[in-house]
């Protein structure tokens, strides 16, 4: 298995820090509002990250934590005459029921900052002690310049980060990057008693003071969306390694921007959409199968166009799982045999299933090889194969989608048969020809309440399922 390390550019072969088992840390979202598609892009594919992790054998335990204190869940609280706690205790839950309607299982840890006070103030103290931290009148910053290695994830030299980057102006600061790791509480503000005085964690020193606590100092996979490699990124490794000498993540994974119409998703262009938003016009399966078709790490657009087409493959999908399943229930019990052909060919869709994903998790290429094992046992159905065939394209199909989070609904509406809708058809056909027009709506009425839409051209009668 191959994944794209960010901290060296390149795919490199993955070594677990234990055999068997996997220490994976996502960040998760800050709180004060109802996560956007954006954010859902980075939560469905470390969700489905894991599942493929454990479809390989894998032992793993994803935390993925809540930002729970900052500074926009304080505005946020005001502007709904709430408080900072009610907030985010508001939005936790939100987050819960959106991300159970994209599929999104719980992390096995879902940490919050609130309730890690004491292990981030003890990790701050450390760094003090250190040398590469300092308090300036009850703030407390890391001293980038204590840390030689400060840029590796990014990729830039501090005079580079310096030119680039976005930094608000304080005095207190020796040196412009220097971040805070505590900050002084001011009026109205949530605190907690510190060696500093009253205050509150900084924005980065969380995830490092959580990932430590709950999976040690080294992990095997940090993740995050493509975003946060700086400054939050970056800053987790200087300060988690300059507390422990060691390294603090052996992977990093990035997941690509999500724009909408050709545009970069933002807040300020009021150009995004919630899942709740979504679904009101698509089922949010369709929004999970939308962001998977696509390789996490490129770049993927969001517009109407893109959603009907995965509402479509989706739904194609759900046929040839519905008409093999019908098969598999219909044919003769004596039409069970399953030849060394169909065996091979079976094995061969799985096998290059495992490749294309363990190639740095590529979904994309992942549903292209479930879509050729559906055009390939589709195309056998004229052959009348036996009904273990159905049986075992079934298996694989729902095991390959079960990764990705995929076909997890029980369609209880009725499966028909190629053949059944061209007799139907045929019927409809006769009664026309003989003026029965009753009897041909009545047909025709039959076929759209079972989900089958007819079209009647020049070149004849068209159908295909809705």
């Amino acid at each position: 298995m191959k994944l794209f390390n960010t901290l060296t550019r390149s795919k490199e072969t993955f070594y677990p820090i234990e055999e068997g088992k996997i220490k994976m840390y996502a960040c998760g979202p800050t709180v004060y509002n109802y996560f956007h598609i954006g954010n859902a892009r980075t939560f469905i594919t470390f969700d489905a990250m894991r599942n493929y992790f454990k479809y390989r054998g894998y032992e793993v335990i994803l935390v993925q934590n809540f930002t729970d204190v900052d500074d926009k869940i304080i505005q946020q609280a005001s502007k709904e005459s709430m408080t900072p706690e009610e907030i985010s205790l508001k939005y936790i839950k939100a987050y819960f029921e959106d991300a159970e309607s994209l599929g999104i299982q719980k992390a096995d840890i879902h940490p919050r900052v609130t309730e890690n006070i004491p292990e981030i103030i003890a990790f701050v103290e450390a760094l003090i002690l250190k040398k590469v931290a300092y308090e300036m009148d009850g703030d407390v910053y890391f001293d980038v310049s204590a840390y030689p290695n400060y840029g590796r994830l990014s990729k830039q030299s501090l005079e580079e980060l310096k030119a680039g980057a976005r930094i608000e102006v304080n005095e207190n600061k020796k040196n412009p990057l220097d971040f805070a790791l505590w900050k002084k509480a001011k009026p109205g503000e949530p605190y907690w008693e510190s060696p500093w005085g009253k205050g509150r964690p900084g924005w980065h020193i969380e995830c490092s003071a959580m990932a430590k606590k709950y999976l040690g100092d080294t992990i095997d996979i940090h993740g995050g969306g493509g975003d946060l490699t700086f400054p939050h990124h970056e800053n987790e490794v200087a300060q988690s390694e300059a507390l422990t000498g060691k390294p603090f993540a052996n992977y990093w994974l990035h997941v690509g921007y999500l724009n909408v119409d050709n545009r970069k998703m933002s807040k300020s262009l009021n150009n995004f959409f919630t899942p709740r938003e979504i679904s009101e016009k698509y089922d949010l399966e369709v929004a999970r199968f939308f962001i998977l078709s696509a390789h996490y790490r490129s770049p993927l657009n969001f517009n109407e166009e893109s959603m009907e087409a995965a509402k479509q493959g989706l739904e194609r999908l759900y046929n040839a799982r519905d008409t093999w399943k019908y098969y598999s229930d219909k044919l003769p019990e004596t039409n069970l045999s399953i030849d060394d052909s169909t065996v091979k060919l079976i094995n061969e869709y799985r096998q290059r299933y495992i490749e294309v994903m363990d190639d740095d998790f590529n979904t994309a290429d992942g549903i292209s090889v479930i879509f050729e094992l559906v055009k390939t046992i589709n195309s056998l159905i004229k052959e009348k194969p036996g009904r273990s065939v159905f049986e075992e394209a079934v298996s694989l199909l729902q095991e390959q989608c079960h990764v990705l989070g995929l076909l997890q609904k029980n369609r209880a509406e009725e499966v028909m048969l190629e053949s059944e809708i061209l007799e139907m058809i045929r019927m409809r056909e006769k009664a026309r020809k003989e003026k029965n027009y009753a009897k041909a709506d009545e047909i025709r009425d039959d076929l759209k309440n079972k989900g089958i839409v007819l079209e009647d051209t020049p070149e004849g009668v068209k159908w295909k399922k809705r």
